[in-house]
Order: C-alpha cells, then structure tokens, then sequence
C-alpha cells in the first residue's frame, strides 16, 4: 500500500496580552493575527502546508514575554514570533530572539531608534505619525502643549520628539505629567485637575492601556472640552473608544497609519470578510491591522522560500509589498521598518474617526529621524486636508 506523506505544518509564535492593563489593545492584535492566519490557510496556507499558531498569554508582563518567547523558540520549536504592544515588552523578545535567531514581527506604532537583525517593524515610526501629528497641532490648534502619559520607553521619547517639534516652531510645553502604567482610576483626577489650571492648547497624549480610558473619562468629568483643549495622541484608537464610551472620545485627535474609517475596495473587501468572523460590530485599528498585514507579509515569504529558516525568510521579507487595508505597503531593505500611510483623524461621535489629513504617497520609514527638519518633512509629506 503507497503511503502519501503530508507536508508537516509550520508553526508560529503569537504573543499579544489577553489579561493585564493593555489587553484591550492586544485582543484586538491577537484577534487579527488569527484572522489573517485563517486566510492564509483558507487560500491553500503554505504551499499546502498549515499555518498553525502557538500562543499565550503574558497578561502585560514584559518579563513573561520573555519567558513566553524562550519557550516558543526552544520548546515548541517556533521560528517566528508575531507579537507586543510595549516597547518594554518589545525588548524582551528581542533579547530571546537574538539569543536563539528567531524572528519577531512587530506591529504596533513605536518610539524609533532601534534596529534588529531579528525583527521587522510593521507599525509606525516617529516621522509616519508623530510628525503629522505635531505639524497638524502646530498650523491647526495651538502652540501651547501638555505632556502626559505612562512612564516607560515609549511615552518619554515620544515627549522628547514632540517637544522638539514644538520648540523648534518657538511652541512652548507648558506642563508634563507621568503616572505609573498601572495606575489607579483615581490618580488621574489631580493630574486633570493640574492641566486645567494651566490651560493649554493641546494635551500630547502618551498613556496606554487602561490608562487611557481612565484619563480620557476624567478629562470628560472635570467639564473639559475637546474643542478648546483636545486630547492628540499617537494610541488612541476605536478600540480604546469603544471601551471608554464614544461620548467621551468625541472630539480628540490621533494620528496613525490607519482608522477603520479609510475609504477604499481594500479595507472595504476586509472589514466585511472580518465581520463574517467577529460579527457586525467587530473594531478594528491602527495595531490590528499592522498585525493583520504582516501575517500575509511572512505567508508570502514563506511561500517563496519554501522554509521558516530566519537566515533564508529574512531577506525574502525585505522589499516585499503588500495591498493592506490602509494601502500598498512595502518592508524596506535597509531598515526592516515599513513603508505607510500618515493620517490624522478626529474622533466622531460614532466612535469611528473623521480623516483630517493624510499622505498622498507611502512614506518611507526613518526610524532614526536622520533626515528631520521641520521644514524638510513639511515638504516630502505633503500632508492634505481631506
């Protein structure tokens, strides 16, 4: 009797936080990653071979990543981890990757200066997003900022960038406040209390996780309006409005690479095959859908190179392009960061985001702002209103 041998299938590593202070953000990652691995397999998967997820749940611990991802690499034998939210979490995964040469996709948006043989960056970096954002602010809001947000990595460089930004335009930071990521629901009534005596502009917005739901409804509470003093943020998506209440994100501004709301047949075409999935009211956001894209990113590199082997994937990765929700996105070869869409959006009423302004091409990544001047970026963006 002839035996027919079946291809083995080729496992992946997911890390994104089902529990813990930033689990609205990373189901919502996770729930994404999911989906694009069903694809996958639904057209066929790896040249007949399965894609099939091993995950857990690090609950928003950055050294439970760590253990997770060892795990990963060395038990389960996984080559390839999608994955994090955190920069701090970010960094240990890198330390097991680059330890053990596995591979972490990362899709969130991040804080720049850092490059990985072991990793590709699929969200944005400082000059897709920050950039927008603080030339935005600066022509359309006010001068007058107030720094706040969770005291780790990623919210102090973000400050640092912005604050440079508003100098620079002879702006002025009137007040800067952090809290510890996790937070009490309490301790951002006195930090309201602090910006409303100073009055500014714009508040720079840096919290994650809970804790932008909670500062998000204390500012509501305290009477504050988001047409004299909106909140801009780099985080804030339909999934944290969605948890706060669309009431009270109404009105504020974040920038990001994509909003549910983006017009065209791409994201259109995904969001209906997404709601057969999660049903009608399923969210999705900038985060969901960089872990979204790069699933398809690394399924099509696999296919061409036939094996999980990072030496070998790598490179076929680098260069790739991809018709994601937001648009054609491209990994580029010397940074290993991503080619995206710039938008800045307002929060409606609905929940969903109204686009103020975006690209007219992909901008390529800079994650080291090595070219930045104000008046330079000003000119490659060509940031429009809609």
């Amino acid at each position: 009797m002839m035996v027919i041998e079946i291809e083995r299938p080729i496992s992946v590593g997911v890390l994104f936080s089902q529990t813990g202070v930033t689990s609205v953000m990373e189901r919502s990652m996770l729930d994404a990653t999911l989906f694009a691995i069903h694809e996958v397999n639904e057209a066929g998967g790896i040249n007949g071979r399965e894609l099939v997820p091993t995950y857990y749940d690090p609950g928003s611990d950055p050294i439970a990543y760590n253990k997770f991802a060892s795990r990963l690499l060395i038990e389960d034998g996984v080559r390839i981890i999608f994955g994090c939210y955190m920069s701090s979490t970010r960094k240990e995964v890198l330390r097991a990757v680059e330890q053990r040469n596995g591979l972490l996709c990362y899709p969130a948006q991040y804080e720049g200066f850092e490059y990985s043989r072991n990793a590709i960056y699929c969200g944005a970096a400082p000059n897709q997003n920050s950039v927008q954002l603080g030339d935005y602010l600066l022509a359309n809001v006010g001068t007058r900022f107030y720094m706040v947000g969770s005291d780790y990595i990623w919210p102090r460089e973000s400050d640092r960038i912005m604050t440079e930004m508003v100098q620079k335009d002879r702006g002025e930071v009137v007040g800067r406040n952090y809290l510890k990521l996790d937070a009490k629901r309490s301790a951002f009534r006195p930090l309201v209390a602090a910006i409303k005596r100073e009055r500014p502009d714009v508040i720079f917005c840096n919290f994650v996780g809970e804790s932008i739901v909670h500062f998000y409804q204390a500012f509501a509470e305290a009477g504050l309006d988001p047409k004299t003093m909106p909140i801009a943020s780099l985080t804030t998506s339909e999934s944290d409005i969605q948890a706060m209440g669309a009431e009270v994100g109404a009105g504020h501004i974040t920038s990001a690479s994509y909003f549910q709301s983006v017009s065209g047949q791409q994201n259109e075409s995904c969001m209906q095959r997404y709601a057969l999935r999660a049903g009608t009211g399923a969210v999705t956001n900038m985060c969901w859908e960089a872990a979204y894209f790069q699933v398809h990113v690394v399924a099509e590199a696999l296919r061409k190179c036939g094996t999980d082997d990072v030496d070998i994937l790598r490179p076929a990765i680098l260069g790739a392009e991809f018709e994601a929700p937001q648009g054609l996105i491209r990994i580029d070869p010397d940074t290993a960061h991503t080619h995206v869409w710039p938008r800045v959006g307002r929060a409606r009423e609905d929940g969903q985001f109204e686009i103020l302004t975006r690209t007219e091409f992909a901008v390529p990544p800079d994650p080291y702002l090595v070219s930045y001047n104000s008046n330079e970026w000003g000119a490659r963006l060509a940031v429009r209103s809609i």
